[in-house]
């Protein structure tokens, strides 16, 4: 590689998560698009990059790595930055909101926006995706309350990953599933966040991600599809 790092993406993907972080952090890297509309992501050379067949992979020189949040926390450890340090009081606070995000709330995302690949036809589809919508409207109060105590892993002024990891999900709780309807989900429930997403989208880091990826002027807090100058997001 002549960049240290290659992340392979698709655009509004996981992969936007990370692309974030590394853009934060000013870290040169190539990229590689994987091809949704292909399934080149559960094709047998990225499946020898990440077994499971998900998007993001981000290669380094110590080897690929997969998991969103695993590559977030790696990327922080790794160049300190956009994380409290190992010894830093803050570390436990910022560590377990990082996993409740990565492992409960992206997941229970995923689920509404696939609910067929866990569980049968309607009517139980739709009782699924009702059960999970009010359980992530109850996460998002928390994670209210966390920023209302203004931790430093939550100011937008220095972002840590975590910062973009909830404007992601944010993004795509306001934008899909497609076909369902997604009154549930009202950013104005959540104010201390708003006030965390509407300043991120200031940030050179997402400017230079709505360019590459299509996300429109106001990726977080009026967001719109993506309209990619390359690839597909679905």
């Amino acid at each position: 590689m002549t960049a240290p790092y290659r992340l392979h993406y698709a655009p509004d993907n996981a992969s936007l998560i990370v692309r974030l972080a590394l853009e934060e952090m000013r870290l040169p890297y190539a990229t590689t698009l994987v091809d949704r509309t292909r399934a080149e992501q559960r094709g047998a050379a990225y499946r020898a990059l990440n077994p499971h067949g998900l998007i993001p992979v981000l290669e380094t020189p110590q080897g690929p790595l997969f998991e969103t949040g695993a590559i977030l926390l790696w990327l922080a450890d790794t160049h300190g930055a956009m994380a409290p340090t190992r010894d830093h009081p803050d570390r436990g606070g910022f560590l377990k909101w990082l996993f409740f995000t990565a492992n409960t709330v992206q997941t229970e995302l995923r689920i509404l926006c696939y609910p067929d690949q866990y569980t049968g036809p309607e009517p139980a589809q739709s009782a699924l995706c009702a059960r999970l919508e009010t359980r992530l409207r109850t996460h998002l109060g928390q994670l209210d309350a966390v920023a209302a105590q203004n931790p430093a892993w939550l100011d937008p002024a220095a972002p840590s990953v975590l910062c973009y990891h909830l404007a992601c999900l944010m993004r795509w709780m306001a934008l899909y599933p497609r076909n369902r309807d997604r009154s549930w989900y009202r950013l104005a429930d959540t104010p201390h966040l708003l006030a965390l997403l509407t300043a991120l989208e200031q940030r050179p880091a997402v400017r230079a991600a709505q360019t590459v990826e299509g996300l429109g002027p106001t990726p977080f807090t009026r967001p719109s599809h993506a309209n990619p100058p390359e690839g597909s997001a679905t």
